[in-house]
């Protein structure tokens, strides 16, 4: 295996730090272990040249590869349920009866391979049944490596991913392909808009959301980058609107304006 330099370690961490907030303090047998075998297989000689390399990449799949392996895309369907569960019985219905809107807006930051946004519309088209057809229910997914959202957006799932789906879903929601792959149906995947996005950047868009699951990402983040993006998650949100994050998870050591609902459920007061 190839062993970085202290000064190698040192580029790599910064720049992963200042471009994408992913900290990588103490994180060098991860980065020697997730790397070392593959530099040396691309014919690199040292993490330097490998990490120019990345960085002068015009197509940008050299970066998108060294993001994706040095964070963890690990995720599957119904990954920490009772968030779906609280999306089914408190987030849809308070959209839909106290607010009256037919306009639902939910960001899923960090979506990974898609199992997550793909789970919530499934939801989404479970609760307004026939009525769906009247709403406007697009779902944002969102994630900075570009690898994982072309996962997402083809859809297709082998079937041992796909145990803990009901069978509702699955004959509703997917077509077979084979005997071991299945696709997310069309009409969900519509319901799903991908789009690569830096959690460092300016978040500007045009109406403020309902709901925003950021699970499991901050983890990466030391606490001024993660207070940083709080902020601006809270600011993207509707007055009312919730903020979910995963389970190992916690707001108490961060300066933030949310109030506490639940064991990683939050909400922004009216």
């Amino acid at each position: 295996m190839l062993y970085i330099t202290d000064r190698e370690f040192v580029e790599i961490s910064t720049y992963f730090k200042d471009n994408f907030g992913v900290n990588l303090t103490n994180k060098k047998p991860l980065i020697e272990g997730r790397l070392g075998n593959y530099i040396q297989q691309l014919g690199f000689e040292t993490y330097k040249d490998y990490f120019e390399h990345a960085k002068s990449d015009a197509s940008g799949d050299a970066m998108s590869t060294l993001i994706s392996k040095l964070t963890t895309n690990h995720t599957y369907f119904l990954r920490e349920s009772e968030h779906f569960v609280f999306f089914k019985d408190k987030i849809l219905p308070w959209v839909d009866k106290k607010l009256n809107s037919r306009d639902l807006r939910v960001w899923s930051a960090g979506c990974s391979s898609g199992q997550e946004p793909y789970t919530l519309a499934m939801i989404t088209q479970d609760y307004l049944g026939s009525d769906a057809r009247h709403w406007d229910s697009n779902l944002l997914a969102s994630d900075i490596s570009t690898k994982a959202l072309a996962s997402a957006k083809a859809g297709v799932y082998y079937s041992d991913e796909l145990t803990d789906i009901p069978k509702p879903w699955l004959n509703n929601y997917f077509t077979k392909l084979d005997n071991e792959r299945f696709e997310v149906a069309d009409r969900i995947k519509k319901e799903v808009a991908y789009r690569n996005f830096n959690l460092l950047s300016p978040f500007n868009f045009k109406k403020p959301f309902h709901a925003i699951f950021c699970r499991n990402v901050m983890i990466y983040f030391d606490i001024p980058t993660k207070n940083e993006i709080i902020e601006k998650f809270y600011n993207a949100l509707l007055p009312g609107g919730y903020f979910l994050i995963g389970h190992s998870e916690s707001l108490a050591s961060c300066t933030h304006r949310f109030k506490y609902v639940m064991p990683s459920v939050y909400q922004k007061e009216m």
